[in-house]
């Protein structure tokens, strides 16, 4: 299927929320919930959501946690991610709390306590250590 006007690489705020909700989730693959999700996002961002680091961080974490769709793992790695947050941390990652020894999500927000306001780094630090413990090599004998 070919991608309509402006869906084929990086679309506009203004065409993915225009988009057709079935060819969205056709083109992008995700499932219709996801799809929502993506639309809902981009008719905020057409109606002044901001998703840069000159935002509000605590507005936009609100508007993105209106959202249908969005969780605070969302919000949390938009907040790290988009709005250079360094104090964002997405306790419910699998991927940090496995870091952590396998803590549950609550655990892994208390732990990250310590790490105020700098949790963001801590957590970038830990997805890094986890991407790379399955890249080691094993040394040569002698």
């Amino acid at each position: 299927m070919r991608a309509p006007e402006g869906l084929s690489c990086f679309p506009t705020p203004q065409a993915v929320a225009a988009a057709d909700p079935e060819e969205l989730r056709t083109i992008t693959g995700v499932t219709r919930s996801r799809s929502r999700t993506l639309q809902a996002l981009a008719t905020a961002c057409v109606e002044g959501l901001e998703l840069d680091p000159g935002a509000d961080r605590d507005e936009t974490r609100h508007a993105l946690l209106a959202l249908p769709g969005v969780g605070r793992w969302t919000a949390d790695y938009v907040a790290l991610r988009c709005l250079g947050d360094p104090d964002a941390f997405p306790a419910g990652d699998l991927v940090l709390r496995r870091a952590l020894n396998g803590v549950s999500a609550r655990q892994a927000g208390v732990r990250s306590a310590a790490w105020r306001p700098w949790r963001g780094y801590a957590a970038l630090h830990l997805w890094t250590s986890q991407a790379l413990s399955g890249c080691r090599t094993p040394r040569s004998p002698g």
